[in-house]
């Protein structure tokens, strides 16, 4: 019922070459079978990042959300913080539902958890669009870390300059779709990217492109 791919170590996969790329430990792309998913299970200090991309989720937790629905084009945040237990089913009979979840290590241990959604419309081409943000940024999802999650539509021939949001970060490049040209390598569909130490980075669609930053 569950088609998962795991740019991290995860679960039963275990990789010690590949834990995670700073702060960003998990980065799972999935697809869930019609009428299946995951039942009610706990999670403790981790920011929990679901993006929808086909379908909808049907999400349940002990934060007080009954059967919210978070369709394509949606994100959703959990602070898990102290604990929380949810669930994420696919109720339609007949359509997959796939999404990408992240998981990042949280900046404080032991916060109130925290539970938001919010549809984002499709953003400009060939211009980063911010998702998900630092707690205290003012933005409408915000984490428990000084990361930032962005979505970014290239087309074929163009080049979008991305600029770290927060000093000393490093930024970690997967292509949904599509492929680009990322500090002279060239990215495939999910096809993935981390670099360091730099303030800018220029990316190039060969084709056109949709890339997760």
């Amino acid at each position: 019922w569950l088609q998962s791919r795991f740019s991290f170590s995860f679960a039963d996969w275990y990789e010690p070459t590949r834990m995670g790329f700073g702060a960003l430990r998990v980065l799972n792309d999935d697809a869930i079978d019609p009428l299946t998913g995951f039942d009610m299970h706990p999670h403790k200090d981790m920011e929990i990042v679901t993006i929808v991309t086909e379908g909808a989720v049907t999400h349940t937790d002990t934060l007080g959300n009954k059967a919210a629905i978070v369709k394509a084009g949606d994100v959703q945040i959990m602070s898990a913080g102290t604990g929380v237990v949810h669930a994420e089913h696919n109720d339609s009979p007949d359509t997959k539902l796939k999404l990408f979840q992240l998981w990042i290590t949280p900046k404080s241990l032991g916060v109130e958890p925290r539970y938001g959604q919010v549809t984002f419309p499709e953003g400009k081409i060939n211009c980063v669009q911010e998702l998900v943000s630092p707690i205290g940024s003012g933005k409408k999802l915000t984490i428990n870390q000084d990361a930032c999650i962005s979505r970014l539509v290239i087309e074929a021939g163009k080049s979008v300059e991305y600029t770290i949001k927060v000093g000393g970060n490093g930024v970690y490049v997967f292509v949904i779709g599509g492929t680009v040209t990322v500090a002279g390598e060239e990215l495939g569909p999910r096809d993935a990217l981390g670099v360091s130490k730099i303030e800018k980075l220029s990316i190039t669609a060969i084709s056109l492109a949709s890339v997760l930053l």
